[in-house]
C-alpha cells in the first residue's frame, strides 16, 4: 500500500521477486534537519515522510479503537496545501508545497476515517480527481506515469471520500483500467496474477511484491489498513478477469503473494550489490492483502514470522512500521495487536507521539513488553531481536530530494 504501499520509514526499497526495484522516496535521516513539530509521530527527520507516517499512525490507531490526540490530527490537517493536496512535509504554512498523490491519498484515508475534517477531505479529493492521468491512474507526482502503488492508495482515498471509483474516468479510462494494465496474465508462468509497479522501458511487466500488495487492496477500494474477511475457498487460483470491477485481479494478486510467501514466510528485498534481506514492511503489507482477500489461512505463516522477527525493525523505523504491523495483526484471524510476539503494538505505537484522547481496549494479558520507548530495540523480547534491515514498502536512501518516484510499498512498513 508503502505504501505506496509504501511502508514504514517512508517509502522503503521495493520488494521485487526476480526484478529490479523502481526508484522511491528516501529514508528519513536519523538526525532531523528540522525541528520535530508538536503533534507529529516519530523522532526522525520528517522531510520525506512526515505526512505518510502520521497518516499511517492515525489510521492504525483508529483501526484498533484508539482516539488519536487532537494535536496529532490537527497537525496532519494543517499540512494541507492551498489547492487541497498534501506534500510529504511542510515545516510551516508558508512553506512551499511539493504535493504528491501518496501523501495526499494517505492523509485523506486517515482524516476521512477519523472524521471531523470533511472540508479538507473534500478539497483533497477534488485535487486527486483533477490530476488523474489519461490512462485512469496516478503517478507519484501529478502528471507522472501511472504506477500501481500510487493508483491504489488514491483509490482507497477516493473511496473513503465518497467517490464511486469505477465511474471516475479520464480519457474514457477508470482507475481500475490503469491497474489492470499492470497485471500479469494468469498464463504468464510463475508470475501470473502479480502486478508490476510500472512497465519497464520496453513496455514489459515484471512482478513486484509491493505493487501487488498495494493493487490487491486497490481493486477492492480498501484503505492501507485493509479489513478482515471470511475465508474464501474460491480464492488462491489465478483466473481470467472479466467485467468492469476487477475484483478477480485482486484475488489473482493475492494468490501470487501466497505462493511467494509459502516457502520462507516472508518477502525479501535486494539493493544493488547486496545480498537479499528480509523485507518486513512488504511482508506486513502482503499479510494485509491476503487477509483482505479471504486468504487468512495463508497469511498465518508470514504473520507468525513477523511476530518473531519484526520487532527490532519496527523499533528502529518508528510509527509507520508499527502501524503496518497493527494492520497485519488486526486483519488476520488469530492476530493480536496487544500480544504480537509478546509486544503490545498499540502501546508501542501510541508511545511514538502525543498521548491519545482515549483508548477503548486495555492491553491483553501477557503483553509483557507493553512499555518502553518505541525507539529502543533492546526492549523487544520474545524473539523480536532481529537486526534492522531496509524493507517494507519503499526506500533508496540515495534518492533524496524531490527526485522521488515511486515501494516500494508497498506497504513497504
Amino acid at each position: 500500500m508503502n505504501v505506496v504501499r509504501r511502508s514504514a520509514a517512508a517509502l522503503a526499497a521495493t520488494a521485487v521477486i526476480g526484478t529490479a526495484t523502481p526508484a522511491v522516496a528516501a529514508s528519513p535521516s536519523p538526525s532531523p534537519s528540522v525541528a520535530i513539530p508538536d503533534g507529529l509521530y516519530g523522532t526522525t527527520d520528517p522531510t520525506y515522510d512526515g505526512v505518510w507516517r502520521q497518516s499511517l499512525a492515525l489510521l492504525a490507531q483508529h483501526t484498533v479503537g484508539v482516539e488519536p490526540a487532537r494535536a496529532a490530527t490537527n497537525w496532519l490537517a494543517g499540512q494541507q496545501c492551498a489547492d487541497g493536496a498534501f506534500a510529504a512535509f511542510r515545516a510551516g504554512p508558508d512553506a512551499a508545497c511539493k504535493a504528491d498523490t501518496n501523501s495526499t491519498g494517505a492523509a485523506v484515508q486517515a482524516l476521512a476515517e477519523i472524521g471531523g475534517y470533511e472540508a479538507g477531505v473534500d478539497k483533497a479529493v477534488r485535487w486527486l480527481k483533477s490530476v488523474q492521468n489519461e490512462d485512469g491512474g496516478w503517478g507519484y507526482f501529478a502528471g507522472g506515469a501511472s504506477d500501481a502503488n500510487s493508483t491504489s492508495v488514491v483509490i482507497g482515498a477516493l473511496a473513503e471520500g465518497g467517490v464511486t471509483v469505477p465511474d471516475l474516468r479520464k480519457g474514457g479510462k477508470s482507475p481500475y483500467d490503469a491497474l489492470l494494465k499492470l497485471a500479469l496474465p494468469c498464463g504468464d508462468g510463475k508470475d501470473g496474477g502479480a502486478f508490476a509497479y510500472q512497465p519497464d522501458k520496453k513496455g514489459e511487466l515484471a512482478a513486484n511484491a509491493d505493487a501487488t500488495a498495494a493493487a490487491v487492496l486497490g481493486v477492492q477500494g480498501e484503505t492501507l489498513a485493509g479489513s478482515a474477511q471470511d475465508e474464501d475457498d474460491s480464492a488462491g487460483t489465478c483466473r481470467k478477469v472479466d467485467g468492469a470491477l476487477p475484483v478477480q485481479a485482486g484475488s489473482n494478486g493475492a494468490a501470487w503473494l501466497a505462493r511467494a510467501l509459502a516457502k520462507d514466510g516472508h518477502l525479501t528485498t535486494a539493493l544493488p550489490g547486496a545480498d537479499p534481506q528480509p523485507d518486513y514492511g512488504n511482508t506486513a503489507d502482503a499479510v494485509v492483502a491476503l487477509s483482505t482477500s479471504g486468504l487468512g489461512a495463508q497469511a498465518a505463516k508470514p504473520l507468525h514470522w513477523l511476530e518473531s522477527n519484526a520487532g527490532a525493525w519496527a523499533a528502529k523505523s518508528g510509527p509507520a512500521a508499527y502501524a503496518q504491523l497493527v494492520f497485519a495483526a488486526a486483519a488476520t484471524p488469530g492476530g493480536d495487536v496487544h500480544d504480537f510476539g509478546g509486544v503490545d503494538l498499540v502501546t508501542k505505537l501510541n508511545a511514538t507521539g502525543p498521548t491519545p484522547e482515549s483508548v477503548d481496549e486495555l492491553p491483553t494479558a501477557g503483553a509483557s513488553d507493553a512499555k518502553g520507548s518505541s525507539d529502543d530495540s533492546s526492549s523487544d523480547k520474545g524473539g523480536l531481536s532481529v537486526a534492522w534491515t531496509v524493507g517494507g514498502g519503499l526506500l533508496i536512501g540515495a534518492l533524496i530530494g524531490f527526485a522521488l518516484m515511486l515501494r516500494g510499498r508497498k506497504r513497504q512498513q
